[in-house]
Order: structure tokens, then sequence, then C-alpha cells
């Protein structure tokens, strides 16, 4: 309950003291993966953003899986003024899937695992009106992950003969897309 209470004040303190925005991605949207946050002021120039996306698709062709779930936090520096033109943000966030790795869409593999991400996003916030703006974004960097890796065939058991997990680190792009932002206060 006093978690629950130091929350509640938290958001209320923030939403009065800031310019704060929740935030929709339309470009994930219309691939039936949400991807929602939210933005609040922190400095001058500075913002501090977290959003959560997931991907619920059991198979995207009938035997891949494509579930995925990410939490990123990320404080962002915007270059002219907050929430108008150019910014770019640093952020580490940790994931949680069951996908089939890009280089394995031709083989019968997937992961079921979790993993971390480092990495920088680069956008250009566009002003639609008082309430409203555009967040168009890319980012990538660094991905670490903890994964067993089985068959999707049919075949049991795993592929991989790791002792407890597996483990994949790449540099990859893994987000991006155009957030409708709806300035709260």
């Amino acid at each position: 309950m006093k978690k629950i209470l130091v929350l509640i004040v938290l958001l209320f303190s923030i939403h009065s003291q800031s310019q704060t925005y929740i935030k929709f991605n339309a470009a994930t949207a219309l691939f039936a993966i949400p991807n929602v946050g939210i933005e609040t002021s922190i400095g001058e120039k500075t913002t501090f953003s977290v959003d959560v996306m997931a991907s619920f698709w059991e198979s995207f062709n009938g035997h891949s899986p494509m579930k995925f779930y990410t939490l990123t936090p990320e404080i962002r520096y915007h270059f002219k003024e907050k929430y108008n033109g150019f910014y770019v943000g640093a952020h580490a966030g940790p994931d949680v899937y069951e996908i089939q790795k890009w280089n394995y869409w031709d083989s019968a593999k997937y992961e079921h695992g979790f993993g971390y991400r480092l990495g920088v996003t680069v956008g250009y916030n566009v002003k639609i009106n008082d309430k409203f703006l555009l967040d168009i974004f890319a980012g990538g960097g660094w991905h670490q992950g903890f994964y067993h890796g089985y068959y999707n065939d049919g075949t049991p058991g795993r592929y991989e003969k790791a002792v407890h997990w597996n483990k994949s680190g790449e540099w990859l792009p893994y987000r991006g897309g155009v957030m409708l932002s709806y300035k709260l206060n």
C-alpha cells in the first residue's frame, strides 16, 4: 500500500510541476504492436521518457513466434527547446521475448529468453497545437540476450547445448516510429 501511495504522490508532483505528455506510437499500432509512453520535463532542455512496447503475436507466418515485451526509460536532450525540434536520447532497458531471430528466419528455430538494451534514440518533435505533437524517432544499440533455443517444427528439445542460458550480443536497430503525444498540463 505504501508503494502505491508513493507512486500516486510522485505522479501528481510530476504532473503539477512540469510539462508531461502521454504518447501512443501510431506506426507500431499498424502492426498490432502497442507502444505507449509518458515523457516529462526534468530540466531546461532535458526530458525523461519511458515507454513500453509489447507484441502478443503467437506467430506472423503460422510457425515463427513473435512475442516480446520491452521497457525503455530514456533521458533526452533537446537541441532547440523541449518538445520542439531535434533531440537525442540515451536509454537502457530490459526485454522478454519468444521470437525467431533475424538470422534464423529461414530455419525452424526460435529463441525464448530475456535481455537488456543499451542505446541511443534520435528524433524530431513537431508541434501540432498547444496540446498535441508528433514525435518521429529511430533508435538502436547493443542488445545482450540470454535464451534457450527451441525448434518450431515439432522437434523436441533445444537446438543449442548451453548448460544454462545461451548468450547472444549484437548491435541492432530496435525502436522507431511516430508517437502521437498529448499534453496533460
